[in-house]
């Protein structure tokens, strides 16, 4: 057993031993395994080593040894014996073998734990290890540190995401392309304006995971049923002073019962998910042989097939839309772990710690493959223009039609640019040539003026100006303003 010797009680917040950066390790050097063969090549985002069982029980024994320091305070606790509880208050004076043991013959989570720091601390100070603590409030607040050092990987990643984002819609803010709805042509847009719904979407999840984290990031120190019976009128104290301790917040009312801040944020999570997806998918899109019109980054030497050398497949795109449903696949069943009956129930909240280590994780993974593509997608200008041409002017209908209805009114100029469209569409014949060929068009639109109007390049609005002003917001938002 460690020497007895009274210590000074460490400062905190004093968890130096969760790391939060990510390494030049790949997911699968991390994870021991790969369940995504890009696995190999992807960085790991460090969220991975918060959920470790040490980084875990770490956690718990931080909350352990801040409810003493808590205690002491107040003269619940001899400041003797706090000093001895954070002095061995770190799994590398304790056992591990004899806590899984434990678990083993008991069947419990953190008793074991409890019980092997109070043999470490000693026989002075071992009986007042957890004192007035119910099991709970150990564990959700440990949990609240890992959430908040994994949403702070989070964040950083989208904003990294942004960042490179705000390139992108720079660089192609008058890149010409042809808009589309419901898989059609509709009217020209640039990239760049692609690109600005992309982050409008990640500034508003950004937004949202930011606010919705908070209430996740809360001291829970009211005892069994959050009455504080066990602490008596000093318990808020004892709860303030251990929130201070580890960085966090108390929570308000400190109910067991309460388990909506963490579905909401397993929510607000997975609505981030899919506008990722919405990205991995336009990007997959895109790369389609048919549209050929910008590419995720494929490295030298990747091959895309084993029978079809030519093969430039969407890769890191693919792993995008099945994470993102994972993420999605986890918010009903947290939302679900809300509803319980009385003061608590160990199984919603088993349900909803697994469905937030899941959510963190694959939220980890999805980010690092989103920012590797939007750092290193190609964009190709040229296709982007021929593909304009594909439907033969037809995509400057809106323009001409439009420009007709100032001189005769938009009822009958839709009707006569529409039957001209219609022609072209079924029949094949040039559009520009049935317009200037129809004297109801020319009566007044001159055919120079028609052609004008035809040019994608005149009608893209103010795609550019967006572009450039959601590129400044995603800087914004990157500076921290």
């Amino acid at each position: 057993m460690p020497d007895t010797a009274p210590t000074p009680i460490p400062p905190y917040p004093a968890i130096s031993s969760l790391s939060t950066l990510a390494s030049d390790l790949t997911i699968a050097e991390v994870a021991g395994d790969a369940g995504r063969f890009t696995d190999y090549s992807v960085p790991d985002a460090g969220i991975r080593a918060l959920y470790t069982t040490e980084s875990v029980w770490q956690s718990w024994l931080d909350v352990e040894v801040a409810l003493a320091r808590a205690e002491a305070e107040v003269g619940i606790v001899p400041e003797e014996a706090a000093r001895r509880i954070a002095h061995v208050g770190r799994l590398s004076h304790l056992d591990p073998e004899k806590v899984i043991e434990g678990m083993r013959v008991q069947g419990h989570p953190l008793v074991p734990l409890i019980e092997e720091l109070a043999e470490a601390a000693g026989e002075g100070a071992g009986g007042w290890v957890h004192w007035g603590a119910t099991s709970q409030n150990i564990m959700q607040s440990g949990h609240a540190i890992l959430i908040g050092r994994a949403h702070a990987i989070v964040s950083r990643l989208i904003i990294e995401c942004l960042a490179a984002l705000a390139d992108l819609a720079e660089r192609s803010a008058t890149m010409i392309m042809p808009g589309r709805t419901h898989g059609q042509h509709a009217v020209p847009i640039t990239f760049g304006l692609k690109v600005a719904t992309w982050i409008d979407d990640l500034l508003r999840g950004l937004d949202r995971i930011e606010h919705g984290v908070r209430p996740c990031l809360r001291v829970m120190m009211a005892g069994a049923v959050g009455s504080f019976a066990s602490l008596g009128d000093v318990g808020p104290k004892v709860q303030r002073r251990v929130a201070d301790l580890l960085g966090l917040e108390p929570m308000p009312v400190a109910s067991r019962a309460l388990l909506s801040p963490q579905s909401g944020y397993i929510s607000d999570l997975a609505i981030v998910a899919a506008s990722c997806a919405r990205i991995a998918i336009e990007v997959e899109t895109m790369m389609q042989t048919e549209f050929g019109e910008v590419s995720e980054p494929v490295p030298e030497g990747s091959v895309g097939s084993s029978t079809m050398p030519h093969k430039r497949n969407p890769k890191l795109s693919a792993d995008v839309l099945d994470l993102a449903a994972l993420v999605r696949s986890t918010a009903p069943e947290a939302v679900a772990a809300v509803i319980h009956p009385h003061e608590a129930d160990g199984g919603a909240t088993a349900k909803l710690d697994a469905a937030m280590q899941k959510t963190l994780i694959a939220m980890g993974d999805l980010l690092m493959r989103v920012k590797v593509i939007l750092e290193g997608l190609e964009l190709f200008p040229k296709r982007m223009r021929r593909n304009l041409e594909l439907s033969g002017n037809l995509i400057g209908s809106e323009a001409v039609m439009l420009a007709l209805g100032e001189e005769i009114g938009r009822d009958e100029a839709h009707r006569i640019v529409y039957e001209a469209a219609m022609r072209c569409a079924t029949e094949g014949e040039d559009f520009e040539g049935l317009l200037v060929s129809d004297p109801r068009v020319t009566a007044a639109l001159p055919p120079m003026r028609i052609r004008q109007l035809l040019d994608p390049s005149g009608h893209v609005g103010l795609a550019p100006q967006i572009a450039r002003e959601a590129a400044a917001r995603a800087r914004r938002a990157v500076a921290g303003e």
